[in-house]
C-alpha cells in the first residue's frame, strides 16, 4: 500500500505542477461520452500516458486525456476516457486517477457511463440518475491495508449518491427538456455481456441498468469524503422476453448521440453548484 501512496503523491504532483488552480470538480466521462467534455475553457490537457503511474485507455472512444479548466464558473478536472477491471487493470490502478483528484482538493465527483437498460420502463437515449448501485465486479478497491489519511478504515454506503445533486440534475434536465429517470446501476467485471438468465436476476434484485464501470471510483471518491452524481446513458435495453444482441458499435453510436444532453444536464448543475 506505500507503494501505491508513492504513487499516487507522483501522480498528484506532476498534474498539480501543470494546473493553473486547483480544481472544485471532478468529472469522469464514460463510453462514447467523451466528447460532453468538450466545453472547457481555458483547458489544459494532460495525455494520461504522460503522467506517472496512470494506466492506458484501451477502449474505443476512451480518449485518455486529463482536461483542466473552467466548466460554468467552476474549476473542474475532467477524465475523458476511464480504466476497466475488464481491462486487466488492478482496483488500485483504477482508481489512482480518483486519488489523484482527491489529493488536488476535489470535494465534488460526477461519474458518467453507457449502460444497459433493464427497467422496462427506460428507453434507448434516457439518462439515468442513480440513486443507488450495486457491486458485483467481485472485488473491492479499499481491500488491503488502510490509508487512514485517505479516509476510514469502514466508510458509510448508506448514502452514496448525494440527494441535493440528484435534485439539481433534475433541474437541469427539466429546464433543458430531456428525458431522466432515477434508478439502481450495477456493475460487473465483464468484459462479456449478459445473458438472459443474468438480467433475469438482476431485475429480481433491483437493478436498472447494468454496465461494467464506475463502482471501483465511486467507492474510492465516498472513502475519500466526495459528494458524488452518477449518470448512465441508456444505450441498449435487456429485455429478457425480448432479449437481442448487444452490438459495441451500436451502444458506442448511441452514447455518442445522447452526449449533447449528457453536457447540457452536467452544465446545469455546475452553475447551480455554489462557488
Amino acid at each position: 500500500m506505500e507503494s501505491f501512496k508513492n504513487k499516487v503523491l507522483e501522480a498528484t504532483e506532476f498534474v498539480k505542477a501543470r494546473i493553473p488552480h486547483r480544481p472544485q470538480i471532478g468529472l469522469q466521462i464514460g463510453t462514447g461520452l467523451g466528447d460532453s467534455a468538450e466545453s472547457i475553457e481555458e483547458v489544459i490537457t494532460i495525455d494520461y500516458k504522460d503522467i506517472p503511474h496512470f494506466a492506458v485507455s484501451t477502449v474505443p472512444t476512451h480518449h485518455g486525456r486529463l482536461l483542466c479548466g473552467n466548466m460554468a464558473g467552476k474549476a473542474v478536472i475532467v477524465m475523458q476516457g476511464r480504466f476497466h477491471y475488464y481491462e486487466g487493470y488492478s482496483m488500485q490502478q483504477i482508481t489512482l486517477p480518483v486519488r489523484v483528484m482527491q489529493l488536488l482538493g476535489v470535494k465534488t465527483l460526477i461519474v458518467s457511463n453507457a449502460a444497459g437498460g433493464i427497467n422496462p420502463g427506460f428507453d434507448v437515449g434516457d439518462i439515468m440518475v442513480f440513486t443507488d448501485h450495486i457491486n458485483l465486479t467481485g472485488n473491492n478497491p479499499l481491500i488491503g491495508p488502510n490509508v487512514d489519511e485517505w479516509g476510514p478504515r469502514f466508510p458509510d454506503m448508506s448514502q452514496v449518491y448525494d440527494r441535493s445533486l440528484i435534485k439539481l440534475a433534475e433541474e437541469a434536465a427539466l429546464e433543458n427538456n430531456i428525458r431522466v429517470q432515477k434508478g439502481v446501476y450495477v456493475g460487473l467485471a465483464g468484459p462479456s455481456l449478459e445473458t438472459g438468465a443474468e438480467i433475469r436476476f438482476l431485475k429480481t434484485i433491483g437493478v436498472d441498468a447494468v454496465g461494467l464501470s464506475t463502482i471501483p471510483e465511486v467507492i474510492a471518491a465516498v472513502h475519500g469524503g466526495m459528494t458524488i452524481l452518477g449518470l448512465s446513458v441508456i444505450t441498449n435495453m435487456n429485455i429478457p422476453d425480448d432479449f437481442k444482441p448487444a452490438r459495441v458499435e451500436d451502444i458506442i453510436a448511441a452514447a455518442e448521440q445522447t452526449a449533447p444532453s449528457l453536457q447540457a444536464i452536467i452544465r446545469g448543475v455546475l452553475e447551480k453548484l455554489p462557488a
